[in-house]
């Protein structure tokens, strides 16, 4: 295995991405946020699927039923034939009687991929998180057969219809949309995530009301005045007051206080925070920004286990163009399904205590005492089955691609006699540990904290995380690694990058090529770097180099930018550079001089450079190997209905790829796995 590179040499070894810093992405408009309750972080549901093996969500159940699932079937008609939600195809609806599943989801170069495969590899994926958001609709359904409260197809279709709305978008527009984006159909919208919210609404009852007060706070705190602050905050009271002390006697030295001694994230950025408005959630902050003068520096304020002192720069004044009534309804709107968020979970509270649910599938015991068994509701089953039909339902496509991805894999690594082994698994998990945490005591890598972190923030088992990362990146490694050559002049660019001089420069992003050319004409007229930096922090659309007046780490050649290198490697100390073109954006450069090389002889470092080069250019290969066997596999998709003919293409080389590649599923995973192991410690990025 390759090892990364050991960090015993002296020189400095931070890789600087500075376009990360200088190239921020736009926010896109997250539209899960209108879809997550609390029953789960993705597509929820609060009734039984239409598939054969589950309970029918959107018939009443026959009385004459004998299935042992028969008692938890809904008893309420939900309305099934929705303009909206009844003719999706490949969404679970039925016709008459439910469709028989299909045994064989997908082929792969003539291997078939059965549905009981497929459900293994849902229900080891999702199983848990599925099973309990079945648990919740069952509750839900329960008490409101015994509240008698019904949800009739037309609401359900107006709360699709004010959904759609509520964005700008027909209901057409909306439901493709969550389809392409989210991977919800029609009909799972309406049974999921509309018909449980109307339910939780209708059970809530009082607790969503919403009192004029509240819509008037809201009101405020969208549109009312704000106020501009810079922001220290400190663990110790003692620290806090003796910075306070500084800043208050030098008030425009706060900034630079906030960056030498602020454990707020905005430390990077001179304390610089967004504007604080009214009824946003820290009322002793907001009283102090709101009640000073611009320019004063408040007292000491302790909130929660930490000790702010702010500093007010400006107060913006509020939106006078906004009509109270005509946004009312919204912000009205907007707090109560805020408030069913919260009441939501004292709603499930309520539901399980009067019930009795027991959780068979998080109970290795209980799941040998009772096979075929997910759970059970005072007393009758969720049988297995059921919850794998779920599963399939709701994220089988996602599923069965990342399982068409491992079998390419797999096929291949037969082809060639190669086999992953677990101790190799074992080494990976540990190299990247290494590579991403601090060491142990005794200087081993910490594997357990790293997989700790992996299943924390990505929620996901560590069964998981070796089957669907580790796995296939090994794989990988070893199918590509016969293309992988480090040549003597990747070597030398290696050693120039990381440990050759750089420019310090500073920085102006514009989006805009008129934009650019007037403060080039600026910046030309007064090339100093106090007013380049004044330029920077009036124009540069980028807010890290706006808020550090232009202030970027210094750029080294090979980096990745040849453009910007060249330009910035031809100025001299307090030349400016001419407008420099990347992407759709412009970028000024101000030079205020360079860095000395790190005395280091080139042989000292040789085989370190020489490992990490290695790594990259193994990934680049594992993923144009990946590419090659996608364009030459004849993969049939029956869930989602596609075919792929393999495509001629020539015998996979050395020679790296003309373009960035992307991956699905499995493949995805390896890639990201083998991309964080590069992330820290690399010396040639």
């Amino acid at each position: 295995m390759t090892q990364d590179a050991p960090r015993t040499h002296s020189a400095p070894r931070k890789s600087v991405k500075w376009l990360g810093v200088i190239f921020v992405g736009m926010a896109v408009l997250g539209i899960s946020a209108a879809i997550r309750y609390y029953w789960g972080p993705t597509e929820a549901s609060a009734e039984p699927s239409r598939s054969s093996a589950a309970p029918k969500a959107l018939a009443p159940v026959a009385p004459t039923s004998t299935s042992t699932t028969a008692s938890l079937r809904p008893t309420q008609p939900v309305p099934a034939n929705s303009a909206n939600t009844s003719s999706s195809k490949g969404s679970g609806g039925e016709s008459g009687k439910a469709a028989e599943k299909p045994k064989i989801v997908a082929t792969v170069n003539g291997e078939h991929i059965t549905r009981d495969q497929l459900a293994a590899e849902c229900l080891r994926h999702y199983g848990k998180e599925v099973l309990e958001s079945m648990i919740n609709k069952y509750l839900i359904m329960e008490e409101c057969k015994r509240r008698g409260v019904v949800i009739t197809r037309q609401e359900v279709d107006a709360e699709i219809q004010r959904m759609a709305t509520r964005f700008g978008l027909s209901v057409d527009q909306w439901l493709k949309m969550l389809k392409q984006e989210r991977g919800i159909t029609p009909v799972q919208y309406a049974n999921d995530i509309i018909w449980p919210t109307l339910a939780l609404r209708k059970l809530a009852g009082q607790q969503l009301q919403v009192t004029p007060e509240e819509v008037q706070q809201a009101f405020e705190n969208q549109y009312g005045p704000a106020v501009r602050v810079r922001l220290i905050a400190c663990k110790d009271r003692q620290l806090a007051e003796k910075v306070r002390a500084a800043a208050a006697a030098k008030p425009d030295e706060f900034p630079e206080l906030a960056k030498q001694y602020s454990d707020d994230p905005s430390a990077s950025v001179k304390g610089l925070v967004p504007p604080i408005r009214k009824h946003g959630g820290f009322k002793e902050i907001e009283d102090a920004a709101f009640s000073m003068k611009d320019g004063e520096v408040s007292p000491v304020i302790a909130v929660g286990d930490q000790y702010v002192i702010i500093k007010r720069e400006v107060l913006l004044p509020g939106v006078k163009s906004v009509d109270f009534r005509q946004v009312a309804p919204r912000l009205e709107e907007v707090i109560r399904d805020r408030k069913l968020r919260a009441v939501a979970g004292e709603v499930f509270r309520q539901l399980q205590r009067d019930q009795k649910v027991e959780n068979i599938l998080n109970d290795p015991e209980k799941r040998k005492a009772m096979p075929g068994v997910a759970a059970t509701i005072n007393g009758q089953p969720i049988m297995l089955q059921e919850l794998a039909e779920q599963c399939i339902e709701r994220y089988g496509e996602q599923v069965l691609e990342g399982t068409i991805n491992r079998r390419l894999l797999e096929q291949a690594c037969r082809r060639r006699n190669i086999t992953v082994s677990e101790a190799e698994l074992d080494e990976e998990v540990a190299r990247v540990a290494a590579v991403m945490l601090p060491p142990t005591a005794d200087g081993k890598p910490d594997v357990q904290g790293w997989l700790k972190r992996v299943t924390d923030e990505q929620g996901i088992s560590v069964e998981v995380y070796r089957h669907d990362a580790v796995w296939p990146s090994v794989a990988l490694k070893k199918l590509a690694a016969a293309a992988v050559k480090v040549s003597d002049e990747d070597l030398q660019k290696g050693f120039e990058a990381n440990y050759g001089p750089r420019v310090r420069c500073r920085a102006i992003v514009l989006n805009n090529a008129r934009r650019a050319q007037e403060v080039w004409e600026k910046a030309r007229r007064n090339p100093t770097a106090e007013f380049f930096g004044t330029l920077a922090e009036q124009y540069s659309i980028e807010p890290g180099s706006q808020a550090l007046r232009g202030e970027v780490p210094p750029i080294r050649k090979h980096g990745g930018q040849p453009a910007l290198e060249k330009e910035a490697f031809s100025l001299k100390p307090g030349e400016l550079s001419s407008i420099v073109q990347i992407g759709d954006k412009y970028v000024i450069l101000f030079c205020e001089g360079y860095t000395k090389p790190i005395d280091v002889k080139f042989e000292e470092v040789k085989e370190e450079i020489y490992k990490d080069i290695y790594e990259k250019k193994l990934r680049l290969a594992m993923a144009e190997y990946f590419e090659h066997l996608q364009d030459t596999a004849a993969i049939d998709n029956y869930l989602a209905g596609t075919s792929r003919t393999p495509q001629p293409k020539p015998v996979f080389g050395p020679q790296p790829p003309d373009k960035p590649q992307q991956q699905a599923g499995s493949a995805v995973k390896a890639a990201s796995h083998s991309s964080a192991a590069g992330r820290t410690g690399s010396i040639t990025r």
